[in-house]
């Protein structure tokens, strides 16, 4: 495989489905003290000698989201990237080349690039990886992903992370149907709780930056109760801002709110980029529970998605399985009960640059016991 790989501005990254490969995240991440890095990626040739896997010759470009994690260390995130997919037996010897062609243009204090990789789990087809009832029991150990993963690399770099930052299993809703049918998808009790909702009078609406205090005391306490990850209020206003200066890059941002007889009960964040919509950040109150207001914001979401062209609208998370134990096993019923496809991607994978600060860092990660669900 031959890359020619040459860094831009990250204000030129193209607009495609994934948000976090966009200059809207660039900008997002930026606001938060991260820095960002782009480059043009062109694959020339993909056959090796001796494979029977034709050549796949293609042009994408990548950003790369620069973040300090201590003195003098930074670490490289390539959220859902890259979006070029090779071949199976041809994922672990891209990733390594495309990593040392990068390599001369990252800090000299990068130790380490972290692929937060878009692409199916090659274990997601893999019969012996589901149970009777269709559950799926997940990837193998690490070391198994590891040889697999190397097996036509040189250096045998690549090391599956040991926590994943973005969500690894997903569900995609389908929106190139009609409503009918996208409602006949739904379990049973989503579409009387959809329903339920408009009878009790349940009103969706899209909210502004005066909404936004309500939104935030509405996440602070719904992130309380399921231990997720607290981001600071100023993170929610930039996203908005950013929204609407990008809104001529087919990018956008909606803050969405469901409320009944003047008390906001339910609010998400609903970000589009290109065709794809994504349900980025939810929130709920334990006030009014039976008016199902979050059933409401969810269809609402869906149809304003439709409306706006999106083929796809991403769930962004849920268990990888249903089982009661997981921490997110609420947010798997809730999210499956409005059809669609399961999605597992890869998750994270590290390409070491620096063996030495990254065996160190690695082991700070092993021992650090927080649950990641969205960041």
């Amino acid at each position: 495989m031959l890359l020619d790989v040459s860094p831009k501005n990250e204000d030129m990254v193209r607009t495609g489905s994934l948000l976090q490969q966009t200059p809207f995240w660039a900008k997002v991440k930026e606001l938060q003290g991260c820095s960002a890095a782009a480059f043009d990626v062109r694959i020339y040739h993909e056959a090796r000698p001796g494979s029977n896997v034709p050549a796949k010759n293609g042009v994408t470009d990548i950003l790369v989201v620069l973040r300090s994690v201590g003195p003098g260390e930074v670490m490289a995130h390539v959220p859902y990237g890259p979006e070029f997919e090779p071949s199976e037996e041809l994922q672990g010897h891209f990733l390594e080349e495309l990593s040392e062609a990068m390599r001369p243009y990252l800090p000299e204090e990068c130790f380490c690039i972290r692929y937060d990789l878009p692409w199916q789990s090659p274990w997601a087809e893999d019969s012996h990886c589901y149970g009777r009832q269709g559950e799926w029991f997940g990837p193998p150990r690490q070391e198994i992903q590891e040889i697999r993963m190397n097996m036509e690399t040189e250096t045998k770099n690549l090391r599956k992370s040991p926590t994943n930052i973005l969500p690894v299993n997903t569900l995609f809703v389908n929106l190139q149907k009609n409503r009918t049918a996208l409602l006949h998808q739904m379990k049973t009790k989503t579409r009387y709780n959809i329903s339920l909702s408009q009878r009790k009078g349940v009103r969706v609406f899209e909210a502004g930056r005066g909404e936004l205090d309500t939104w935030y005391q509405l996440y602070k306490d719904t992130a309380r109760r399921n231990n997720f990850v607290v981001h600071d209020k100023r993170y929610f206003l930039s996203m908005l801002e950013l929204g609407s200066s990008f809104a001529n890059r087919r990018i956008s941002m909606h803050l969405l709110m469901a409320e009944v007889e003047g008390d906001l009960l339910a609010g998400m964040f609903l970000a589009i980029s290109a065709k794809q919509a994504v349900y980025l950040y939810g929130a709920s109150s334990r006030k009014k529970r039976n008016r199902m207001a979050t059933y409401a914001l969810q269809w609402d979401a869906i149809c304003r998605a439709q409306h706006k062209g999106c083929s796809h609208y991403d769930m962004f998370g849920i268990a990888p399985s249903p089982e009661p134990s997981h921490p997110m096993h609420g947010l798997y019923r809730f999210k499956t009960g409005f059809g669609g496809e399961i999605f597992h991607r890869q998750g994270c994978w590290d390409y070491p640059l620096d063996p030495e600060k990254y065996s160190v860092y690695r082991g700070t990660e092993l021992n650090d016991s927080g649950f990641h669900v969205k960041q």
